[in-house]
């Protein structure tokens, strides 16, 4: 057992906590906000190297061995996935000093993000099911709180959605989670996928693997994302990086890790019904992203078709598509969370989120047009940044597995997502302001460097991909072989 397992959870709780008692002292807030999350960072790095060196790591809450008790558990896949959602924390809180006003800050937003971080963190990294529904729901309770804060008309709104939507797909969890309980008799993740394995492929776990995907559809915007263009346009742009960056994928992470361990014994049936809805999920966020000329929706759309790329590659399921997965979504985590905080900064120069009154920003913002510009080719896979590899994998994974029409809808939602996001750059950056638009000023450096950090782990990533390709690979064996995963976990 490693106690270090806890931590990345364990921090982010600590650290919302001590901020409920100084909810009056925002400067201390802010203190212990960033030594938390720096310590969350430093045990998410020092994880991941005892899991490169060592193997899964694993934590029995208690001391109560599995599968009677809570277990935590770091394999690969799980810590690569805690390190990027720790440098995403770090990035948005800083981003947040200089654009959340005092109203938020007094009302508990930094008590709200550590817990959210918490929630994610303890996805990744819980090996329970009932524990996995426990970690969601901290996570969605502090977004809840995080969207509305403000109270404008248009927040409150897509809020009271946001909730309903997310309750319901909750109840429909525990339901689920009753269901497979009853016919397999544990909650364990290990131990359900040799349960399953000793039950069989029978209706009635299809039934259940069905509802499964359903909520983790749902929670990750996979086809039914009918909620998420509105309720992600709505909060300021530090909340809606926070969300297109993290929320998502625990979702996506979910779904892999769900059909990979527990019900991978009859693949064809949830690969095809995924690769349909990984399909439909890429078209419909493209024809999203090219529709809008408003910054917000076009960013939202391509947070929808980045989920598609993802599910592309468990519908694939070879060895090349899930390494291309992992890197995919590593990557697609970093660089979705760059495009909003780049985004709001160019709505806080522009004043205004609409394509056509923008106009001329580049000759007074340039650093910043730059990096959207170098952003947006890293978004749709131009190498040699972070975007490349892992879609070429995805690719090659597609063909191998004889997906030809999918793949092929991977490759032209790759090339209209660059020309969404490139009409952000020339419309606003390009060519000269509207007449009659007069801007004031914008110290939009303090904004530029938390972006910087998503910015040059985007170029790293690209950069040494082989290094990438090592941490990948390992992850992708655990995800092609279960029982890695299963007899870390039940090593008697």
């Amino acid at each position: 057992m490693n106690n270090l397992v806890v931590l990345p959870l364990l921090l982010p709780l600590i650290t919302g906590v001590i901020a409920i008692l100084f909810f009056r002292n925002i400067r201390i807030q802010r203190i212990v906000s960033v030594i938390g999350t720096l310590l969350t960072a430093a045990a998410s790095t020092v994880l991941i190297t005892q899991v490169a060196d060592s193997g899964v790591q694993t934590l029995n809450m208690g001391g109560w061995a599995p599968p009677y008790g809570i277990v935590l558990v770091a394999d690969m896949v799980s810590a690569l996935l805690v390190v990027a959602a720790s440098i995403i924390a770090l990035a948005c809180l800083l981003y947040a000093f200089r654009s959340i006003n005092q109203e938020r800050e007094e009302h508990h937003f930094y008590v709200f993000f550590h817990f959210l971080i918490a929630g994610v963190n303890g996805s990744f990294l819980t090996g329970d099911m009932f524990n996995l529904f426990v970690c969601f729901e901290l996570m969605l309770i502090s977004s809840y709180a995080l969207i509305v804060l403000g109270g404008t008309e248009r927040q409150l709104r897509e809020t009271i959605k946001y909730v309903l939507i997310n309750i319901v797909s909750s109840a429909l969890f525990v339901a689920s989670i009753g269901f497979l309980y009853s016919i397999t008799g544990t909650l364990n993740m290990a131990d359900l996928s040799n349960r399953i394995a000793e039950v069989g492929q029978s209706g009635v776990v299809t039934l259940i693997a069905v509802l499964f995907l359903i909520v983790f559809s749902i929670k990750a915007g996979l086809f039914l994302f009918f909620w998420l263009s509105g309720s992600y346009a709505a909060p300021p742009a530090v909340v809606t990086a926070l969300f297109a960056g993290l929320l998502t994928k625990v979702g996506l992470y979910a779904i892999v890790r769900t059909f990979t361990l527990i019900f991978y014994h009859d693949p064809d049936f949830f690969n095809a019904l995924i690769g349909w809805m990984a399909g439909a999920t890429m078209i419909l966020g493209v024809i999203g992203a090219i529709s809008y000329r408003d910054v917000n929706k076009i960013l939202v759309y391509n947070v929808v078709a980045g989920v598609g790329f993802v599910a592309f590659g468990m519908a694939a399921a070879s060895r090349q598509a899930l390494e291309g997965l992992l890197f995919y979504m590593l990557h697609d985590m970093l660089i979705k969370t760059l495009l909003f905080l780049l985004g709001g900064a160019l709505i806080a120069v522009a004043g205004t989120s609409k394509l056509e009154n923008m106009g001329g920003l580049l000759q007074r913002y340039p650093l910043l047009g730059w990096m959207f510009f170098i952003s947006a080719l890293a978004l749709a896979g131009i190498p040699p940044f972070s975007g490349f590899p892992g879609k070429l994998l995805l690719f090659e994974g597609g063909l191998q597995a004889g997906l030809y029409g999918l793949t092929g809808i991977a490759v032209l939602s790759s090339l209209l997502m660059l020309y969404s996001v490139l009409r952000i750059f020339i419309q606003a950056f390009w060519g000269e302001p509207p007449a009659g638009i007069v801007r004031r000023p914008y110290a939009v450096n303090g904004l530029l460097i938390p972006a910087g950090i998503l910015f040059i782990f985007i170029i790293v990533m690209g950069l040494g991909a082989e290094g990438m390709f090592q941490l990948t690979s390992r992850a992708g064996d655990i995800l092609l072989h279960p029982n890695i995963y299963i007899d870390a976990v039940l090593k008697e």
